[in-house]
């Protein structure tokens, strides 16, 4: 089974670091995976979160795909209650002017922050998520340029600008919700994997192949799942890097979300038993390691969730670790370059 790598960057906030380099690392890594092969770069929305500086995912797409020339570019995800409706779909028709045939536009429900932040983004924010599939009838209809429904009160309403080629819609989530959201409309379907490693992917998966209804662009399911993984020269140089995303996790769960620290930093953190051996835990079974490693359990999880195409997330307090990983990763899989 042939496996087709995307990437997800969540600008995440660095120790000692000021947090505008995030973002322009961001812009610096979807230059490289464009040039390495990978099928994808998705960026993600968060709000109010000191661990992640990625608010704006629309400005984002549009640095990186006036940037570079091959990728798909996209968002990972708007999350549509947030915002007016028209205003993401002219946002979109845009992007789409800027890079035609490569943008993806990823929705989501969930707020990507708390409830008092959601507040903040849209005073409506209580009641907002209960009109998430009207949104999203309404988005496609605007994007994709078709008719809004008969007595609708902005039928005749355009988003423009107009063109050939409309973004490619994704429904994302890490629940039952978004499967069966993205089964009702027709749309291919992420996983976010790594948000609870793994834990309800098998029943999400389940029922959106179970209760899928063709549409025009995609007669049958198309699943895709986002890990978290890191790959690096050899098994040692892998789990050192690693500690610091494993030791965030573990005060994540003390309700300490914090910028990534380094892994000397995360190494000097004091553990209280039953967190060394979660910590322990975490080193088994995450898909950390050499490239002939991590390539090996990306393929086994893929076969066993009967997916194609996998987007990969990777945290590491130096950049040059992070695309170090991306690019083992490409040159294990064979992909090939844009020129």
């Amino acid at each position: 089974m042939t496996i087709r790598l995307s990437v997800l960057d969540q600008s995440t906030a660095l120790s000692g670091r000021p947090p505008e380099e995030s973002i322009r690392e961001t812009i610096e890594l979807a230059r490289l995976c464009d040039e390495l092969g990978y099928l994808r770069f998705w960026v993600s929305e968060h709000h109010n979160h000191p661990s992640i500086v990625g608010t704006a995912p629309e400005i984002l797409v549009a640095a990186i795909a006036a940037t570079t020339r091959r990728i798909r570019v996209g968002s990972a995800g708007v999350m549509l209650p947030h915002y007016a409706t028209l205003k993401v779909a002219e946002q979109f028709r845009v992007l789409e002017a800027i890079a035609p045939g490569r943008i993806d536009l990823g929705v989501g429900r969930a707020p990507g922050g708390d409830f008092r932040t959601a507040l903040a983004l849209n005073p409506r924010a209580e009641t907002a998520a209960d009109q998430f599939l009207a949104q999203l009838r309404d988005l496609m209809a605007w994007v994709v340029g078709t008719d809004l429904p008969q007595g609708h009160p902005f039928r005749g309403v355009e988003a423009h600008p107009a063109g050939p080629t409309a973004p490619e819609f994704w429904v994302l989530g890490s629940s039952d919700y978004g499967a069966q959201v993205a089964a009702h409309f027709g749309l291919p379907y992420c996983f976010a994997y790594f948000f609870s490693d793994g834990r309800g992917v098998e029943q999400a998966l389940g029922l959106y192949r179970r209760h899928y209804r063709s549409s025009p662009g995609y007669p049958s399911p198309h699943a895709a799942i986002c890990i978290w993984a890191l790959a690096a020269a050899s098994e040692e140089e892998a789990q050192h890097q690693f500690t610091a995303r494993a030791v965030w996790r573990i005060l994540r769960d003390r309700n300490m979300l914090l910028a990534l620290p380094t892994p000397e930093e995360a190494a000097a953190v004091a553990l209280a038993p039953v967190e060394q051996a979660k910590l322990a835990q975490m080193r088994e079974t995450a898909m950390v390691g050499a490239p002939h490693k991590v390539k090996r359990m990306i393929d086994e999880l893929a076969a066993s969730r009967q997916v194609q195409e996998v987007a990969v997330v990777t945290w590491a307090h130096d950049a040059m670790v992070r695309r170090n990983s991306y690019s083992l990763l490409a040159r294990e899989y064979g992909l090939g370059t844009s020129g």
